[in-house]
């Protein structure tokens, strides 16, 4: 049914921003470093590039485990450039090993596992488990 297959890969590149440094998610001290959630949300980008543009209309990723290292710091206009790779297929289960790079080397890796779900489904799940804290919630 999906169409995907162990080895496939898609790469992003991504120029740190002010925005994306540790400064502006509160760490003074590290005024123009890539911060490690940046870092994450560019991992999460590359792994959703690379599979929910192989999906059935009606179909989603979703994100279910996420493990991430990051190695070296990069430094605020450097481009970072991230490879997601499926490493394993269980069903609707994607494994997802994650590489970046700056222009200097290796600044992080990691293992991402995304579920493929129906989107409607889903929508009708989280209506549902909203509606017992209270049902004035509106998604």
């Amino acid at each position: 049914m999906f169409e995907f297959s162990v080895g496939m890969s898609k790469t992003i590149q991504k120029t740190v921003t002010e925005q994306d440094t540790a400064h502006y998610y509160g760490s003074g001290a590290l005024e123009d470093l890539l911060a490690t959630p940046i870092l994450t949300a560019y991992m999460i980008e590359s792994s959703v590039a690379l599979i929910d543009s192989l999906l059935p209309e009606g179909y989603i990723s979703i994100g279910r485990k996420l493990s991430i290292e990051h190695l070296m710091p990069t430094v605020k206009g450097m481009t970072v450039t991230v490879e997601s790779k499926i490493s394993k297929i269980e069903g609707n289960k994607i494994s997802i090993d994650i590489s970046a790079f700056d222009e200097l080397g290796e600044i992080g890796r990691g293992h991402h596992e995304r579920n493929i779900v129906k989107h409607d489904i889903l929508m009708d799940k989280i209506h549902n488990r909203c509606g017992l804290i209270n049902s004035t919630v509106n998604l």
